[in-house]
This record gives structure tokens, sequence and C-alpha cells, in this order.
């Protein structure tokens, strides 16, 4: 069985993180290794939570793991609290990325427009670096403008859906031209035309590019974003290309999605995904 360290926090409420990837990648066949880089009672959206950092204990994972002698075939990064974590993934990468190991960086720093407030220009700067350093990369539209200098606020000004693509479809090659990574972009939403809305993803590597479109909700709930880079990892884990496993990923959600919509649930506690684990296997 394949083994995909996950080095994420782990959040009780809200479906993110470690507690949407390890289901998703056990049900595809792989083994999810966590290194919790904190402990929250909820995911920081909900109005109140307590959150334990782990920063430093990191490296004690690091230290026991090495003793093991133990091989990862996946490495999966997510959120970082500060560049003191990313140090530790740095280190933890020199340990153990092999040849043949596959590292996915999820670069969770912002959305809808908005940088995250644990985030700062330094920050920015060190996961450029981190991602330099991936196989594969999954940012949102707010973090493709932060890894690039793409300009949100005129991704918004786009009257034809054909100029917004085009742009993200620039900052995406530059992406991956600097990392030498494959790159999906998730979460596109494009202008309004008509009364029907649409997200979507685009798929870009050395040789060509994609997007895809499903129509929205207007709704953006937690914990996607995670699931969908979980479900990208364990495809690639049993052999899928990474094209394949974005169907995948956007087949299990839409389905996740409108079931939780249908329930009426807050956005905030995340979807119900555990319904439909069995479209991944």
């Amino acid at each position: 069985m394949k083994k995909v360290a996950v080095i994420q926090d782990m959040s009780s409420f809200g479906k993110c993180s470690l507690t949407a990837a390890i289901p998703v990648l056990s049900v595809m066949g792989v083994q999810a290794v966590p290194l919790p880089t904190a402990i929250l009672t909820s995911q920081t959206e909900y109005p109140s939570y307590y959150c334990e950092d782990l920063t430093s204990k990191m490296n004690h994972f690091i230290d026991e793991w090495s003793k093991l002698d133990t091989v990862f075939d996946g490495i999966h990064t997510g959120f970082v609290t500060g560049k003191e974590q990313i140090e530790n993934i740095f280190s933890f990468l020199h340990t153990f990325y092999k040849e043949g190991t596959t590292l996915l960086v999820d670069p969770v720093m912002g959305d809808r427009g908005a940088m995250y407030d644990v985030f700062t220009d330094v920050l920015i700067g060190y996961m450029k670096e981190l991602v330099k350093r991936a196989d594969l990369i999954t940012p949102n539209v707010t973090e493709c403008c932060l890894l690039t200098g793409l300009s949100y606020d005129k991704l918004q000004t786009y009257q034809a859906d054909e100029d917004y693509f085009l742009a993200l479809e620039e900052a995406g090659r530059q992406l991956q031209s600097a990392t030498n990574a494959k790159v999906i972009i998730t979460g596109l939403n494009p202008p309004v035309n008509l009364d029907t809305k649409h997200v979507g993803n685009m798929y870009i590597d050395g040789s060509h590019s994609y997007y895809t479109l499903r129509e929205y909700n207007g709704k953006s709930y937690s914990g996607t974003g995670d699931l969908f880079a979980s479900v990208i990892m364990g495809g690639m884990m049993r052999g899928q290309t990474a094209e394949e496993a974005m169907e995948l990923a956007e087949t299990f959600l839409a389905a996740a999605i409108k079931s939780t919509a249908e329930q009426q649930i807050p956005t905030v506690a995340g979807v119900n995904f555990e319904t439909y684990l069995r479209m991944l296997l």
C-alpha cells in the first residue's frame, strides 16, 4: 500500500485539512500518514475556536520517522501558520523527498480575493519557494494571483468569459514555467452571463491546458479545496493522470455540495462528503 505524508492542521469541526484528507486517501486505497501542524477545535471561520500550534513539534516527527526508515510515495502539504512551518517542511522534504516521490503543494493563503490574516509578504515569498519544489500545485484563483502577481481585482472587471480565462491561463503558465510542476487552478468563477453562475478548474502542464465548468450555487464551503487536492493525490497514487483525478474530484464534490445545499447546512460546517466516498473506490 502506498503511503502519503499529509502535513496539515487538524480542525475538529469544519471538515477540512486532515479530517478531509485522511478519509479520502484511505477510501482510495492509500495510507494517509498525518503530520499535524496545529490542532484546532474548529476551522478558523467559526466565530470562536482554540488553536494549539505544533510548529515546535514537527521535527520530532521527522526524527522519529527517520528511525523507521520510512519511505513516502507522496507528500501533501496544505495550510501553514508561518515561515517556521515552511522551514520545517523544507527539512521534511530534505529527509523524505526522493526520486519517485510525488509532492503536491496546496498553497493555502487566501480566498475570494483576500489573504488570510496569518499571511504576510515574507510568508508569500516562502510559499513561492515551496511551490518550486512541487510536482503538482493546486492554488485557487486568489492564491494563483498571490503567487504570480495577477490582479484579482482586475479579473473581476472582465466583461467576457474569454478574457477572464485567458488572463488566468497566462498566470497559470507563468506559475508552471517557474516551477516545472503541473498546475490546477481551482474555483474559477467567470463573469456572470444570463441567470447561470459557473465554477470550475483549469489544468495546465508543459504541453497543454484546458478548463471545466459546472453550475454554481454561489456558496463557498469549508474544506472543498482540501477534498479536491486529496482526491488528486489519491488518484495519482493509484496510477491515474492528474486530468483523470481532476474529473473524479469534480464529480465527487458536485454530489457532496448538492446534498449539502439541499439540507441547508451552513457553509462553515463543510460538505456532506462522507456519503459519497464510495464514488472514489
